[in-house]
């Protein structure tokens, strides 16, 4: 029988128990309709679902589609959509020029996109992986190409895209190791599922050998879409504004927090405040709503504490600073000459390192950093980065760091430097796209956006 490099069958043995599995699949999805309303009901009471679109969760457009080509990318929350601006602007540079529609499944991403989107793009939430609602999404954007980023994969989305015969590409992949252990103990239905994609781009090395290895035959790794972001924006009269209020104290952000990490944060105050007069430290939690519940876990240990979403910049008496407001996090990596990275220190797999080092912040992790491991190996390796154990290497961390500056400098300036060296990363990526994107009807413009003539 023949097989690929990687030992998955070039075609399953049972053709017929994998359909089977497919009709199996949709069978049950079908049926679980009431099942999954209800779901997204309770998600809408608890604040996870956007009240005036939830229509657009079971297929029913929330704006007309616009005439033309239409390249679709589906980036699951956050971070994935933040990855791919840089890729958006570049496509809206096609000819025929396309509208791009971006789908996400949260609303902090949904937020976010409203704010970040170029003219031309546009935002929807994604359906919930039901036959109609699926059926109904399709119809009536009719995608001219498919773009899925990083590693979510819904079987009857990309059953209709792959029956529909959609140009359709894995963007920006990555495939975790327990992931790739999963889905290997079902490696035709994983080639079956794969297929759909006529390219996959992946981060790194390593990913692109797992895709590899379940069946994927145009596997390149072109490196990580993150590098090529801009910097994270600052609003000027904000800046400012937060700039006089913390005058010259010396100040430090743990950015992009979950529950257990504003409480590191609250101990290393209290251990360096003694040490570090005026020491300011400004807390931006990955999830806004937590606010409150941060400002008083704070205040009952006996801290001044202020938050950015009553209104409130930084007073002379407060201890901590609760940056609890969306799409801002530009400001505090400006203002603050170092940063700890949140999600790092509870096993959550880190938040992505580059966004501080674009903007000149010295950058310290804790031990939990697998979601950006290949980043942070290359950070480390330049010295642009520290990795530390537990609340006592980031408290001797920061304090190094505040009262260094040409210790913080070299370090920041590091780190800089690896995200200058590969902000090429879109480039490398749309040269990959252009055949899909030309069998889609598109081609890439005669020079790229700051390329010479």
């Amino acid at each position: 029988m023949a097989a690929t490099a990687a030992g998955v069958p070039a075609a399953p043995l049972f053709p017929n128990t994998i359909g089977m599995l497919e009709a199996l699949y949709r069978g049950l999805t079908a049926l679980a309709g009431p099942a999954v309303r209800r779901l997204l009901d309770h998600r809408l009471a608890a604040g996870k679902e956007d009240p005036n679109r939830l229509p657009e969760r079971l297929g029913h457009p929330g704006l007309p589609r616009p005439e033309g080509r239409l390249i679709w990318l589906h980036a699951a929350s956050v971070g994935e959509s933040l990855a791919v601006l840089p890729l958006i602007d570049r496509l809206l540079t096609l000819a025929p020029r396309p509208t791009v529609l971006v789908t996400t499944g949260t609303v902090t991403s949904a937020t976010l996109m409203a704010k970040r989107l170029p003219p031309g793009a546009l935002h929807q939430f994604v359906p919930v992986d039901l036959p109609a609602a699926v059926a109904r999404f399709i119809d009536h954007w009719r995608p001219d190409a498919a773009l899925w980023i990083e590693s979510e994969f819904w079987p009857n989305l990309l059953r209709v895209l792959r029956k529909r015969g959609v140009p359709t590409a894995l963007v920006n992949a990555r495939l975790s190791a327990g992931s790739h252990r999963n889905w290997r103990r079902a490696p035709r239905t994983a080639h079956r599922l794969l297929s759909t994609f006529r390219l996959a781009l992946a981060q790194t090395a390593t990913e692109a050998d797992r895709l590899r290895d379940l069946g994927l035959a145009d596997v390149r790794c072109v490196g990580n879409l993150k590098y090529s972001t801009s910097p994270l924006p600052a609003e000027p009269e904000a800046l400012a504004a937060l700039r006089t209020a913390i005058g010259g104290r010396s100040t430090w952000v743990f950015a992009s927090t979950h529950p257990g990490e504003d409480d590191l944060a609250a101990q290393v105050h209290r251990r360096l405040a003694p040490r570090i007069p005026g020491l300011l430290t400004l807390v931006a939690p990955r999830h806004p709503t937590r606010g409150p519940e941060i400002a008083a876990a704070v205040e009952a240990q006996g801290l001044t504490v202020s938050r950015r979403a009553t209104g409130a910049l930084p007073g002379p008496g407060d201890a901590l600073h609760v940056a609890d407001t969306l799409g801002e996090l530009g400001l505090f990596f400006r203002l603050a000459p170092v940063a700890a990275v949140g999600g790092s220190f509870v096993p959550v797999g880190g938040h992505n390192p580059i966004e501080p080092a674009q903007l000149g912040a010295a950058i310290v992790y804790g031990p939990h950093m697998h979601n950006f491991a290949e980043i942070a190996a290359t950070l480390e390796a330049a010295g642009g980065a520290r990795r530390v154990a537990d609340v006592d290497g980031l408290a001797d961390a920061v304090h190094t760091l505040l009262t260094d500056p040409e210790a913080r400098e070299a370090q920041a300036a590091a780190a800089k430097a690896v995200a200058d060296d590969n902000r090429h990363a879109v480039d490398r990526v749309m040269a990959a796209l252009a055949p899909l994107l030309a069998e889609a009807g598109m081609t890439l413009p005669e020079h790229a956006p700051g390329d010479p003539p």
